[in-house]
């Protein structure tokens, strides 16, 4: 970025035309160097030039930026400040050590040097950028697409503007605007793959499916997208009704492979002891170790590890950090920031640690772990609760589900890993909130005082697949007088989308409620005005569903065919509601209209429900625990008697 704005003399000075002209030569010697990847090279000759004029602004200023290259930011920090002793108003410099300072997280100086930059030479893009780097760093999202703006009034070509511009964008729930700046940024450079990926997201975010993977393909022949593209590719399918198992099953099965190929594994012979009854090393890895649902489903495991019998190891691989994370840290035994990490680097680190079992918890979702599997510095791994499916890796030996989410005779062949059945639930719920149910909500469903029943799906958007969105559209006709709040869509086109679809159903557009998301506090009062609610398919809620049920909202469930599809059928049978569960989508809209009609029935459940789930497998912590350790150790004890036998398992 820098390198173009080099070829600039910048002020007069005493040295002679021929030290300036024998100067110019070096520094073209030494961004020849540079650009051939010889840092040390293009040093040297930097320094020559300041040699030969050291009163010349340029030669600090070249020197700085291969000093920066190379990695010493306070070699190079000195050199700017020697241009601007010698020429205080050089813009470039101001720039370059705004940007050290950001960098370094010295926010005010930082932002001292890139105004002065910016009022030096107002059409600065580069400076525009950085400074809006510094607002978004600060939370400040509104002045970051703001200072975003002003770089592309100057240069609106500039690819990585466009790109910064459609995440702030996001982050200002500004989805439209932030898919039109994606799309400039692919427009403007056609190899940008986070680009490609970004779009891709947000597609899939929006229900958008068949629109995100076609530009995740669009992306795969680009350099490094090959894997990336294909993961969020899978990541999206999950969620499509549009592939069969078979079909997805076989993805997974070539991006397996593909990763294996690309992270060979590289330990040989692991040393852990092979003794089936000892204190186990049990590692978990993931970037969602802050608020987030696979981190809150597994603090309850955490504190209930018997330390006894197992030493716990947690890898956080992401940067983000909160009162969570916290938590989190002071539960394990161990704990590795490894967000900077490599997987290679990563994987040294589990097995130096001689962790017997390593347990991913993120799968094919967001950006994965997974390359760190695949070079197997752990004996026995197993994939568990952030991604319902295989990982489709042959060096992944277990996925750890239940009967319900994973009966025998449908997942087993769908998977390349083993499946271990937890012997009730895959997770333990531990609630958000213990507020207790206010007296009107425990009282009455809302159909009481409104004379008209109100569905509800509080799910991520991302659920909203064409089929469950014909199903609701059928179970509104039937039951004519309803009403229908969607909880987490956006204002603006994917709300207008949505209402656009039912009313073309004929269904009046006073009936659908459409929401953006909100906070926790006002997500749980949303409750008060749900009579029922209706689960998503073919990815059905985990989360979400247990959150229904806490509220005292019973949930009318698709079990379909896949892992996913049948998350809240898991959750329901653990409380008891197995008549909420429907094998057919028939059976859906059935189900929805019968237990829509049934005042009695919705009354006793939203007085009972929260009860019924305290006492239940699904909120029993310790139980869990027990049985999770119990799964560990049949895993290990294979193991041993594999080791014992002369074969790897």
């Amino acid at each position: 970025m820098l390198k173009k704005f080099l070829g600039r003399l910048l002020a007069s000075d005493p040295h002679s035309a021929t030290d300036k002209a024998a100067a110019d030569d070096l520094i073209a010697e030494g961004r020849k160097a540079e650009e051939q990847g010889r840092a040390k090279e293009a040093c040297d000759r930097y320094r020559a030039a300041v040699a030969c004029a050291p009163r010349y602004p340029a030669t600090h200023l070249n020197l700085g930026v291969g000093l920066e290259g190379a990695g010493d930011a306070e070699g190079a920090a000195e050199s700017y400040r020697t241009v601007l002793a010698l020429e205080p108003d050089n813009a470039y410099a101001h720039y370059n050590l705004g940007k050290l300072w950001f960098l370094r997280r010295d926010f005010p100086a930082a932002e001292r040097h890139l105004r002065t930059a910016l009022k030096l030479k107002p059409d600065f893009a580069d400076a525009y950028v950085v400074l809006s780097n510094l607002h978004d760093a600060k939370g400040d999202f509104s002045e970051a697409a703001s200072l975003l703006e002003l770089a592309l009034r100057h240069r609106p070509d500039y690819a990585g503007a466009w790109y910064n511009y459609a995440t702030a964008l996001v982050k200002l729930d500004r989805l439209t605007d932030a898919e039109h700046a994606a799309r400039q940024t692919i427009r403007f450079d056609p190899g940008f793959l986070r680009g490609y990926i970004f779009l891709g997201d947000l597609l899939r975010n929006d229900a958008r499916l068949e629109e995100a993977v076609e530009v995740f393909s669009r992306a795969r022949s680009l350099e490094g997208g090959g894997l990336a593209c294909e993961q969020a590719e899978l990541h999206a399918l999950n969620y499509f009704d549009g592939i069969s198992d078979e079909a997805l099953f076989e993805r997974h099965k070539q991006v397996g492979a593909r990763m294996e190929a690309e992270h060979p594994a590289r330990f040989g012979a692991l040393a852990n002891a092979p003794d089936s009854e000892r204190r186990l090393r049990i590692g978990y890895v993931s970037r969602d170790l802050y608020r987030h649902p696979v981190a809150l489903f597994l603090i309850p495991v955490l504190q209930h590890h018997d330390r006894s019998r197992f030493e716990i190891f947690c890898y956080a691989t992401g940067a983000r950090s909160d009162d969570v994370t916290l938590q989190a840290r002071t539960l394990a035994g161990r704990w590795l920031d490894a967000a900077k990490l490599s997987s290679a680097e990563l994987a040294d680190a589990i097995h130096k640690d001689g962790v017997d079992i390593l347990v991913d918890l993120l799968g094919h979702a967001g950006s994965s772990d997974l390359g760190v599997f695949a070079q197997q510095p752990a004996p026995v791994q197993v994939t568990w609760l952030g991604y319902l499916n295989t990982t489709g890796l042959t060096r992944m030996h277990y996925r750890l589900c239940d009967a319900v989410t994973d009966p025998p005779d449908i997942a087993d062949r769908l998977h390349t890993e083993k499946l271990v059945r937890l012997p009730n639930s895959q997770w333990c719920y531990r609630p958000y909130k213990e507020s207790e149910l206010s007296a009107k909500h425990a009282l009455e469903p809302p159909c009481v005082r409104n004379g008209f029943v109100t569905f509800g799906s509080f799910n991520h958007r991302i659920k909203l697949s064409r089929t469950v969105l014909a199903l609701w559209a059928r179970i509104l006709q039937e039951l004519a007088d309803s009403r229908l709040v969607i909880l987490g869509v956006p204002t603006g086109a994917a709300q207008e989308r949505l209402l656009s679809y039912f009313e073309q159903q004929g269904i009046a557009p006073f009936r659908i409620r459409v929401m953006p998301p909100v906070t926790m506090n006002d997500y749980f009062l949303l409750f008060d005005e749900i009579d029922l609610a209706l689960d998503a398919t073919p990815y059905s809620g985990g989360t979400t569903s247990c959150e229904t049920i806490w509220m005292g909202v019973p949930v009318v469930t698709l079990c379909g065919s896949r892992s996913v599809s049948r998350s809240a059928a898991s959750i329901l049978t653990m409380v008891g509601l197995e008549g909420w569960i429907a094998y057919s989508e028939e059976e859906y809209i059935r189900l929805g209209l019968k237990h829509a009609r049934d005042e009695p029935l919705l009354r006793s459940l939203r007085a009972s429900l929260r009860d019924t789930m305290r006492k239940s497998p699904l909120m029993d912590e310790a139980r869990f625990a027990r049985d999770l350790e119990a799964a560990y150790r049949g895993m290990w004890r294979a193991w041993c008697d594999g080791r014992s036998a002369g074969r790897r398992t």
